[in-house]
């Protein structure tokens, strides 16, 4: 089964969902991959504006999979991904709008936090608790820094600690919190709205947002991709992450010598696995275009995907 599910909405209107229930939507290179693919896809048909993105299943995403990341061999080719899912999500011309349940932790607060506009049901949790592997929420925090004080970001990073719906919309983290069953009209509404304004103006005053930053999100996601592999390669991380798999707590706590961190390796070329992804995801739209109807899990029970 696809792990990324897309479907047409309206001529206007892409939704992209998450489809890995079964693991509560954690990041893998696969999924990744498929997601920056259907974005791509999206955004290359003129007449499409705007983007959802959700997840399936009781959570809209839990993370980067450290299943996946245990193994040492994949995690240049992992930070790179979501360094490239990141960016994918941010500098598309779509306006982005993540409809978000159950939890968005780790990479997936990262996915969250990078689209234009985050519609939250109740009681959704919210967090960065990567210190607590050993790891260094270095990707994450290019788009943290832009939408929250620096005392919030400071204590989000700092203390791991998952904070609800209600309090990451306090700190202007979350712009609308909905009861669960209002999760998807409360994201086509804003769609709606969105749809009223002209499209050349739109992509201008995205663009311009952008630009406004001293620096671009490109050159932050560079600077933190450092970070995030020098902490991936520490003795912590593999603590952290080993200890995530046993279902244990770290044990970390030893200082760590800075110098003795590994040299990052090379960057591992993806556009082969990226290309093969966009042709499946190319290749599902013009299916789902006739009579197909896919099935998913929502909140924690079936759901019928509207039919493209």
């Amino acid at each position: 089964m696809p792990v990324v599910l897309i479907e047409k909405e309206s001529p206007q209107i892409s939704v992209v969902t998450l489809n890995r229930p079964e693991r509560r939507n954690a990041l893998t290179l696969g999924l990744m991959t498929e997601l920056c693919a259907a974005i791509k896809v999206a955004s290359e048909q003129p007449e499409q504006r705007v983007l959802i993105l959700r997840g399936a299943g009781a959570a809209f995403c839990t993370g980067l999979d450290l299943k996946e990341a245990a193994d040492s061999t994949n995690a240049h080719a992992t930070a790179e991904m979501v360094a490239n899912t990141l960016v994918a999500i941010s500098q598309t011309r779509l306006v982005t709008i993540a409809a978000v349940h159950g939890a968005a932790v780790a990479g997936g607060a990262g996915i969250m936090s990078a689209c234009d506009f985050v519609v939250a049901a109740e009681r959704t949790k919210i967090g960065y608790p990567e210190v607590r592997r050993g790891l260094v929420a270095g990707l994450v925090m290019t788009f943290l820094r832009r939408q929250v004080g620096e005392r919030n970001m400071r204590e989000l990073l700092f203390s791991g600690d998952l904070i609800d719906a209600a309090r990451a919309r306090e700190i202007g983290l979350v712009n609308r919190v909905v009861a669960p069953d209002d999760l998807m009209n409360e994201a086509q509404r804003f769609a709606a709205s969105v749809l009223q304004g002209a499209p050349g103006a739109l992509a201008q005053t995205k663009r311009l947002v952008e630009e406004l930053w001293w620096r671009s999100v490109k050159e932050d996601v560079d600077v933190a991709l450092k970070y995030h592999m020098q902490a991936r390669e520490s003795d912590e991380a593999r603590e952290g992450i080993t200890a995530f798999n046993e279902k244990r707590k770290p044990r970390i706590g030893k200082k760590i010598n800075p110098s003795k961190a590994r040299p990052i390796p090379k960057p591992t070329p993806l556009p082969k696995l990226l290309a093969k992804s966009m042709q499946r995801i190319i290749q599902t739209m013009k299916f789902t275009n006739g009579m197909s109807i896919k099935r998913i899990h929502h909140h924690g029970r079936p759901t019928i995907l509207h039919q493209m």
